[in-house]
């Protein structure tokens, strides 16, 4: 597993890190069950994501997800988690917050009234997300949701890799896929591996360029 994930990263051409895409989905595309993905996951899949955090300068989230799974400071020092929010309605008391690792990514025209916490501003109403990530340093950024933050990105074609997990369950419902409410796409990627653990399949993806 760390052989495979643990290529050499660059910073994208345009002068942001390289954005890579983190996520377990069931068998028919489900990211939560009952709320969360917990129930999605196992040790190996666990071990994927601390293993790519390792690897990673800063974490992308979405706020919603922030509080579905109770995300607090990352085990790796140093990691710091930018929350994607259109309205900084978060505790930021919280232990992530409260520790210096979680900053916000929001729209210039919001005010917070935390002014302790780290900000990054692009965009009026909505973040204008490239504009977001070229203000982010380090050299490799990983995007973990959710479903309507991957659409965005995907949208505005910022995710260079994709390292999903499929957990061998099915879940029907109506719940959210890997991305939810995304116009119409038709962005191509190309296999870099496959392996299997059990009945898990884990999958990396990269965005083809031509």
């Amino acid at each position: 597993m760390a052989e495979a994930y643990g290529v050499t990263r660059e910073r994208h051409p345009s002068g942001r890190p390289w954005i890579g895409l983190c996520m377990v989905t069931s068998i028919d595309g489900s990211t939560v069950v009952n709320g969360n993905s917990e129930s999605l996951s196992g040790p190996a899949d666990r071990d994927v994501l601390v293993g790519l955090r390792q690897l990673s300068d800063v974490i992308v989230v979405g706020a919603s997800t922030v509080r579905q799974e109770g995300y607090g400071p990352p085990s790796k020092p140093g990691l710091t988690v930018g929350v994607v929010t259109r309205s900084g309605n978060l505790d930021l008391e919280s232990a992530l917050f409260r520790g210096g690792a979680g900053f916000l990514i929001l729209p210039e025209n919001v005010a917070i009234a935390n002014t302790s916490v780290r900000c990054v501003r692009a965009g009026q109403g909505s973040v204008d997300l490239p504009a977001a990530m070229k203000q982010l340093g380090g050299t490799f950024l990983q995007l973990e949701g959710g479903p309507m933050l991957n659409a965005a990105m995907f949208a505005a074609d910022l995710v260079d890799e994709i390292n999903i997990t499929i957990s061998p369950v099915i879940v029907g419902g109506s719940g959210p896929r890997l991305t939810e409410s995304a116009p119409d796409l038709h962005r191509r990627y190309e296999i870099a591996h496959v392996i299997q653990d059990g009945d898990f399949l884990f999958v990396r993806y990269l965005r083809r360029t031509q």
